[in-house]
């Protein structure tokens, strides 16, 4: 108790996550007299990181870097304005297919609402849409990041319970897309109802022009579902491809500009590393304290029907997505949910990896207390409630589809 007490402190501090969990759990070898644990800490934070899977993030990150700095990010949007055409509330629409284009890119929820808020959000505000209304379209389409692959989430997951990331991909792909026709759907009412713009094409950007920036989520994509390339060379090769169609195809970036991206795509992905480590250092901690044991038996107390344990688990993990960023939730929390899911009830691992992690990314927009919500608003200059209204019919959706995901294991 003292050690939660510590990091919700350090948390009010406004101190980075990373900082505060490794503090934690340096709190929770003090409170528990366990002191020769400390010289341990050095090489436990070496091995939270020793995963060849891992090595995926950094490589994601630069492609997210790329597909920004070489014009493809923007090339997608035009071509989703392309693929919509002239319907009432179009760029909402369009706003939502770039959404999912990137998904299949960036595979992160935080970094796909910083990229698409400041792309796409101005556009619709132009175009005269209100301003609460297209931060919490773009916010929606947030949602589909951890659930469309290649989700940043589910390789994270693959890792930390060993099962093929490949499948967890598959596994995405029909919640993905009843998650996105739901969001559909509620755009078309909305735009009815309220009399938004009809979309128009950039004329500016040619639909052909845009078309080789789709090459990059189709590889992605392909070469993952084909087995010809691992979720990590798949980054590798797609932040390859990003960089030359943004050198030689679309000529938006210059030689020049290239120590830039890969500085920026290190440092994004030293702080996500860094917070993976402090995260695993705390899980070690808490399961060396047998904490993980001690829930792990309250939740199997609670009922011995695992429909009845996955809405259990359903509340559980939303409640801890609504306050902790989602990498740091999933390292505390699959060593402990995963094998009392597997072992006492039976279930896939697989299917669990899409409730778990389609848990924490909604908790990320669940009022009152979403993290999500307050980074859309730093980003937007929108207060937080306004839009927390906008977004809680796309919440619904996404619950709907997630308590569907979480009782008939056939829809993965």
């Amino acid at each position: 108790m003292m050690a939660l007490a510590g990091f919700a402190g350090l948390l009010t501090l406004a101190l980075p996550i990373a900082v505060a969990l490794a503090l934690t759990a340096a709190l929770l070898i003090w409170q528990r007299g366990d002191v020769i644990l400390f010289d341990s800490l050095a090489q436990q934070y070496v091995t939270g990181l020793e995963s060849y899977g891992l090595l995926a993030l950094p490589l994601f990150i630069l492609l997210g870097e790329a597909m920004n700095a070489g014009g493809a990010g923007r090339r997608l949007v035009a071509l989703a304005a392309g693929l919509v055409g002239p319907v009432r509330g179009g760029l909402a629409h369009v706003s939502l297919v770039a959404n999912v284009m990137l998904a299949a890119i960036l595979g992160s929820t935080v970094a796909q609402l910083t990229v698409m808020i400041r792309m796409a959000v101005p556009q619709m505000v132009r175009a005269g849409y209100p301003r609460a209304d297209a931060v919490a379209i773009t916010a929606a389409g947030a949602m589909l990041a951890p659930v469309i692959p290649p989700s940043m989430l589910f390789i994270l997951y693959g890792v930390i319970a060993q099962v093929p990331i490949g499948d967890l991909f598959t596994a995405g792909l029909i919640p993905g897309a009843l998650m996105g026709l739901a969001f559909f759907l509620l755009i078309a009412r909305r735009a009815r109802r309220a009399d938004w713009p009809v979309g128009t094409a950039d004329r500016d950007l040619p639909l052909r022009q845009a078309l080789p920036a789709l090459a990059i989520p189709v590889f992605v994509v392909c070469s993952i579902a084909f087995g010809l390339a691992t979720p990590t060379e798949a980054g590798g090769l797609a932040a390859l491809l990003a960089l030359a169609l943004g050198l030689w195809v679309f000529r938006d970036m210059r030689l020049a500009d290239l120590p830039g991206i890969f500085t920026r795509a290190a440092l994004g992905a030293a702080g996500v590393l860094f917070l993976v480590a402090s995260a695993q250092l705390l899980a070690w901690i808490l399961a060396y304290a047998g904490i993980p044991a001690q829930v792990a038996a309250l939740l199997a107390g609670a009922s011995d029907s695992p429909v009845l344990f996955l809405l259990l688990l359903n509340l559980l993990l939303l409640g801890i997505g609504m306050v902790m960023d989602p990498i740091p939730a999933l390292l505390l929390t699959v060593p402990v949910i995963l094998p009392l899911a597997t072992d006492q009830f039976g279930l896939d691992p697989i299917h669990m990896g899409l409730v778990i992690c389609m848990n924490l990314s909604l908790g990320l927009l669940t009022p009152p207390v979403g993290a999500g919500l307050f980074a859309a608003a730093s980003l937007s200059g929108e207060p937080a409630g306004r839009i927390a209204v906008r977004v809680l019919p796309y919440l619904a959706a996404a619950f709907a589809v997630l308590i569907g995901v979480s009782l008939w294991p056939v829809l993965i």
